[in-house]
């Protein structure tokens, strides 16, 4: 669908019911799109996450875990074990979510050096 034949009105509020800005809200923060990657490679577990992801404190994590598993991306596994286990892994809907992913990856990746050039530029003129 080209940006032109989409159902776009001339205004929009912040208010609006638009299914694209529940979307982004959904997987648009720092750490969910990491973590939708991680887990369309394999199932991992709670420390294996915490320690593929740079940066992202045990807290954020557990969060952004809770908030994926509420909007139906992930499941949460619990295992009775000693230490308790608890995987996680992408649903049926969570695995809709590559490809898109992937195109967005492409196209950041393709047009990286662009943008770079253009704030340079928009920097310079400022």
């Amino acid at each position: 669908m080209s940006v032109t034949n989409m159902n776009v009105p001339e205004t929009v509020k912040a208010t609006d019911d638009c299914a694209v800005r529940e979307v982004l809200d959904l997987v648009g923060d720092k750490w969910s799109v990491l973590i939708v990657v991680l887990l369309g490679r394999r199932t991992h577990r709670f420390s294996e996450l915490h320690r593929a992801i740079e940066g992202i404190s045990q807290r954020m994590l557990t969060l952004t875990l809770r908030a994926l598993a509420r909007d139906g991306l992930i499941t949460r596994t619990p295992h009775a074990t000693v230490p308790p286990r608890v995987d996680y892994e992408l649903t049926d809907l969570g695995r809709t979510l590559l490809d898109p992913l992937t195109a967005l990856d492409t196209w950041a990746n393709t047009h990286r050096e662009e943008i770079r050039a253009a704030r340079r530029r928009h920097d310079q003129a400022s």
